[in-house]
């Protein structure tokens, strides 16, 4: 079987900057992949890249045996990759149910707003399955930005799930969250892999998080891939030691 998503030989460049140097990444079905490097790595312009926020300078993006390089991000949306920024991005001012409904909205595309008036009850249940997923049951009624930090990041991580596409991309979903929460929100990544199968890739600079996700690890340094490998494989990487700790291992 074809991966779901494949990036070739990316490259990103910013005037004289080149922030992404002949990226390479292969994501197959079901699978969950962190990636992992120091601020300025390019991580997140990778992420641009693949969700259509930036087109990239050379490389191909293939999603699904497609080529979307360059595609508006809109249209890659649409074609089933989903994305979590660093900063909650939900609708503030709505319920929490509210927002949930509108992901629900977007599966349903240009004929969404058919499909869920004539759909009520079938939405209902699949905000209360969300809401029960995500721990967020009690607070439906409530405006979401009035929920505690780490009540949105679940909120919009919610949101991704509630949208079925199958290429999840969170950015730093732990940031500013509790130990407590860090560790549930592992279990609702888990839980995410187990009940539907979703593709996800993470972005994270907490390495107790990681190591806890327990998948394979991306290494990307100065623009490139560095390494690939389990989380007790990459830890013992000289480069990784050197970012991560200070230091590098004797």
């Amino acid at each position: 079987m074809e991966p779901l998503l494949e990036v070739h030989r990316v490259t990103k460049d910013f005037g004289g900057v080149q922030a992404l140097r002949g990226v390479d990444l292969k994501i197959g079905h079901g699978e969950l992949h962190c990636i992992i490097g120091p601020n300025g790595c390019g991580k997140t312009t990778l992420f641009n890249v693949i969700s259509g926020a930036f087109a990239p300078t050379a490389g191909r993006v293939v999603f699904r045996g497609e080529d979307i390089t360059g595609l508006a991000p809109y249209l890659i949306a649409r074609r089933g990759i989903a994305r979590k920024f660093q900063v909650p991005g939900i609708y503030t001012t709505l319920s929490v149910a509210e927002n949930l409904e509108v992901a629900l909205l977007a599966r349903h595309e240009s004929d969404g707003l058919r499909a869920m008036l004539t759909s009520g009850s079938s939405t209902a249940s699949q905000i209360s399955r969300l809401l029960r997923r995500f721990s967020l049951t009690g607070k439906a009624l409530r405006a979401a930005g009035t929920l505690a930090h780490g009540l949105k990041q679940w909120c919009e991580i919610a949101m991704l799930d509630g949208t079925e596409a199958p290429l999840l991309l969170l950015d730093e979903p732990t940031a500013g969250m509790s130990t407590a929460e860090t560790a549930a929100t592992v279990e609702l990544i888990r839980r995410l892999q187990s009940e539907r199968r979703a593709t996800m890739v993470v972005i994270e600079h907490d390495m107790t998080f990681v190591r806890s996700l327990a998948c394979p690890v991306v290494v990307m340094m100065r623009g490139t891939v560095l390494l690939s490998g389990s989380y007790d494989e990459v830890q013992t990487h000289p480069e990784v030691r050197q970012a991560y700790l200070g230091h590098v291992a004797r």
